[in-house]
C-alpha cells in the first residue's frame, strides 16, 4: 500500500529540492524524471505589487488589498523513482513552479 505524505523539501544527489523552485532547476539537480505528464490547466490570481527602488539599492514593495492579476497557468507532474532502498517522490509544477512535494512510497528496479 502507498502512504502518501507532503514534504516542503527533499535532497536529490546531495542537494536540496524544496517548493517554489523552477522547473528546470529541478531538472538540473534531479535529472530526468521517471515520468512526466500533464495535469491540465488552473486559473490562478497575483497580487498586484509595486516595487520602487530607492538610492543606495534599498527597494520596497506594496501591495494593492483587493486588486489581483489572473492567469491561466498549466499543471505539471513529474515522479522520480529512485530506486527499490528509497521513496519515489511526486513534484506537482503550476506554471513552472513547484508547489507539491509528496512521498508516494518506495521505488522499484525500472527494465
Amino acid at each position: 500500500m502507498f502512504a502518501s505524505t507532503d514534504a516542503h523539501a527533499f535532497r536529490c544527489k546531495n542537494k536540496l529540492v524544496k517548493d517554489g523552485m523552477h522547473e528546470q532547476q529541478v531538472v538540473a539537480i534531479c535529472g530526468k524524471p521517471t515520468t512526466m505528464r500533464h495535469l491540465g490547466w488552473a486559473m490562478r490570481s497575483f497580487p498586484i505589487t509595486q516595487r520602487s527602488r530607492y538610492p543606495g539599492g534599498f527597494t520596497t514593495g506594496i501591495t494593492y488589498p483587493g486588486y489581483s492579476l489572473s492567469q491561466e497557468v498549466v499543471i505539471t507532474e513529474y515522479v522520480y523513482n529512485f530506486g527499490p532502498r528509497k521513496l519515489m517522490r511526486r513534484l506537482v509544477f503550476e506554471g513552472g513552479v513547484l508547489v507539491t512535494i509528496e512521498t508516494i512510497g518506495y521505488g522499484y528496479i525500472e527494465k
